[in-house]
């Protein structure tokens, strides 16, 4: 006779289903665990051996056989343990059958019992909702795990309260959504003192999640400016905040199962390996470009990344996804983020000033950007040069707006890129249109239409550079709150486009 419980292997976002099959034979006692386990969950059989001690249950005394099915696909992680407890009690007869094989269960166990919180809760009760099963989860997931809705969740705190839920001496209540978490720690544009170009700038990247990159002195604010982003943006709607959290869940990042409506903001440092940035290691994890998926990832210093590191980022910005590839993984992360990069004008970071520049000057900037591909500069929307601030601004008191009136504007725009791409199935915002799609609604006038021409020749914009103007125009005209794009957007939009020959 062979008990079921069903648990989840994750491969990417997606978490597949996984059949814990046990079964008791005559022989001579063994605890077998088969179907491609890794070494945790190889270990899982003395977890449970010394989890069913603790509550004072011994193993019988036949041969033991676990097995996961699909046999081929590779069963990572400690939570296995808790599957392949209940379908052991199963088929001891201490749990009814019937029952545990309507469960889709995770977690793991500690030798005197307890459930130990485990990453993808989130994951797994969307798979457990898709199969119409419940989920059993450690105490501390319940509350990420109930924000699916259409899945009961239990969730104890240790096998034995399992144990007598499914027996009925003591029934669990249903796990509840664990409460939002809001961000309080939001930074205020008014804060940053002049700087007007480099924050419209910021307002045209944040209506359309435009690229953008910022280059000036060292001291200028450009980092300050960036961490002000998030605060420019809308919330998180329904289905972006639960794909996000997928993401955090799989990276172990949700706290106390609470789900945030704030976009993520990642500024990893420029030492972060391949690995770190793009995704992979043990597992084939999310690296920081999906992490930062439905919201912002600040590279500050980026001519000091390495080159590998820079140049696989040219994919993932254009198509919204990555695939890690690795000998043992093939895993596709969504990682649509708005890139923010700044970066000195050279290494001194006085090019401009000829009072403190060095003596290499300029050869010392075309060598420091020059670690920048020019494929990858061509894939940022907005190019700002970002000047010294001087002793006198920096004494005058705040007299920029704040962040609340900028998002206000920022949202109306986004308002009018759902409406406008509403039935345009992987489109949300400007930065998304392309082709056809954007020629139709990005189409100048007739003035604008002479002048891009003039500037696409003159300065010999690659295809994705006219592009790029397109978006960034239509982005600025969404703002101003009119529907034909004019010869003035298409201005500012090149402007931004263009960096003077100092920089």
């Amino acid at each position: 006779m062979v008990a079921r419980a069903y648990t989840v292997a994750f491969q990417g976002v997606d978490a597949r289903l996984v059949e814990v099959q046990c079964s008791l034979s005559p022989g001579l006692p063994t605890f077998q665990v088969v179907g491609l386990p890794d070494k945790a969950v190889s270990e899982a059989k003395e977890r449970v051996r010394a989890a069913l001690n603790a509550l004072a249950l011994a193993l019988p005394s036949k041969r033991i056989t676990v097995n996961m099915s699909p046999a081929d696909l590779p069963k990572e992680g400690s939570h296995f343990d808790l599957p392949i407890a209940l379908a052991l009690l199963a088929a001891m007869d201490v749990l009814p059958k019937d029952e545990v094989e309507r469960l889709v269960a995770l977690g793991e166990l500690s030798l005197d019992g307890k459930l130990i919180p485990v990453i993808g809760a989130l994951p797994a009760a969307l798979a457990a909702a898709a199969a119409s099963c419940n989920l059993v989860c450690p105490k501390d997931c319940g509350a990420e795990a109930a924000w699916v809705g259409a899945v009961e969740v239990i969730a104890p705190a240790t096998l034995l309260e399992a144990l007598n839920h499914f027996q009925g001496k003591s029934v669990i209540p249903p796990a509840k959504p664990g409460e939002v978490v809001k961000d309080n720690d939001a930074k205020d544009l008014k804060d940053v003192k002049g700087q007007e170009r480099a924050k419209r700038a910021l307002e045209i990247a944040a209506a359309g999640r435009h690229h953008l990159f910022l280059v000036g002195e060292p001291g200028s604010g450009k980092s300050m400016m960036a961490a002000r982003l998030p605060g420019l943006l809308p919330p998180l709607e329904a289905d972006e905040a639960l794909e996000t959290s997928m993401i955090h869940s799989l990276a172990g990042l949700l706290s106390a199962g609470g789900i945030s409506k704030t976009r993520p903001y990642r500024d990893p440092h420029h030492t972060a390996s391949m690995a770190a940035i793009v995704g992979g290691g043990r597992g084939a994890k999310p690296g920081e470009i999906s992490l930062a998926h439905n919201g912002v990832l600040f590279l500050d210093e980026l001519p000091e990344f390495s080159r590998q590191v820079l140049e696989t980022l040219r994919q993932p910005v254009e198509t919204g996804n990555v695939m890690v590839a690795r000998a043992n993984a093939h895993v596709k992360y969504p990682c649509r983020f708005m890139l923010v990069s700044a970066a000195n004008p050279c290494r001194c970071g006085y090019l401009s000033d000829p009072s403190r520049a060095c003596a290499r000057v300029p050869i010392c900037g075309q060598d420091y950007l020059g670690k920048i591909s020019g494929p990858l500069m061509d894939r940022f929307d907005l190019r700002v040069e970002v000047p010294p601030v001087s002793v006198n601004d920096l004494g005058l008191p705040d007299s920029g707006e704040p962040s609340a009136a900028i998002a206000e504007r920022v949202t109306g725009a986004w308002q009018k890129q759902r409406i406008r791409f509403q039935s345009t199935a992987g489109v949300r915002l400007n930065a998304d249109a392309e082709g056809t799609l954007l020629e139709e609604i990005a189409r100048p006038d007739s003035e604008g239409e002479e002048l891009l021409t003039r500037v696409t020749e003159k300065f010999r914009l690659s295809a994705r550079g006219y592009h790029r103007v397109l978006r960034v125009a239509r982005t600025i005209a969404d703002l101003e709150g009119v529907e034909k794009v004019r010869k003035p957007h298409i201005a500012e939009a090149v402007s931004y486009r263009l960096i003077s020959a100092s920089f």
